[in-house]
């Protein structure tokens, strides 16, 4: 990560620490952005009294600075949840899952009344599609999803030696154009073998935060 990428995403964290209220629970995601903000957090003891977390490694940040985790199962909802994203456009659709975690991402937000996504303006597109879609898949489908991808125009690339936090594969599709990012989620998670596509649009961000040179962006 670059000097200045780093600065523009730790400006986006702290912004989104202003949005959390005191003593507070809140669902916590993961990626470089939400590190940033992890350390943010912890640079001020109380602001959160527990939170729910969406990936093992995020976890385990969150338990290093003292950060006690609750099981989203004992909880009916969260106010906020503050994640990053790989791509996201101005209508606050997201692609998610260069980490992995996409599956308990999508779990979290839907629970969540509130998602705020925390991005550098380096991810910031027109349309959806650049940076190659994630889909999680039970490893016994991955051939037979990656043929049904292909058929529909993309380029499937089995994510080799990594293993999900459920136990499951990644295929990273390349060379989609995603003009419809809601039609295409939905059409997507029907496939036998899918357990979810990185496609954060049929419930996409509230909020967007946006680490610029001069400062943040709030759309």
């Amino acid at each position: 990560m670059s000097a200045q990428a780093d600065a523009k995403k730790r400006r986006a964290a702290r912004a989104a620490l202003e949005l959390v209220a005191a003593g507070s629970v809140i669902g916590i995601g993961s990626g470089s952005t939400v590190n940033l903000f992890i350390e943010e957090l912890a640079a001020d003891p109380g602001r959160v009294r527990q939170a729910v977390s969406s990936s093992d490694a995020s976890s385990a940040r969150l338990r290093a600075r003292g950060i006690a985790l609750l099981d989203l199962n004992d909880l009916a909802g969260l106010d906020l949840y503050i994640d990053g994203a790989d791509e996201a456009n101005r209508a606050r659709q997201l692609i998610k899952g260069g980490g992995g975690a996409l599956t308990r991402e999508k779990i979290v937000a839907a629970v969540a009344r509130r998602f705020v996504c925390i991005v550098d303006d380096g991810k910031l597109v027109d349309t959806l599609g650049h940076f190659p879609l994630p889909v999680e898949v039970i490893p016994m489908a991955r051939a037979l999803v990656a043929r049904e991808l292909t058929a529909r125009g993309g380029r499937p690339v089995w994510r080799q030696g990594f293993i999900t936090d459920n136990g499951n594969h990644i295929l990273d599709v390349h060379g989609l154009t995603i003009g419809d990012p809601a039609a295409l989620e939905r059409e997507l998670d029907q496939i036998t073998g899918v357990v979810t596509v990185g496609l954060f649009a049929m419930r996409p961000a509230d909020q967007l935060l946006v680490g610029t040179a001069q400062g943040v962006e709030r759309r």
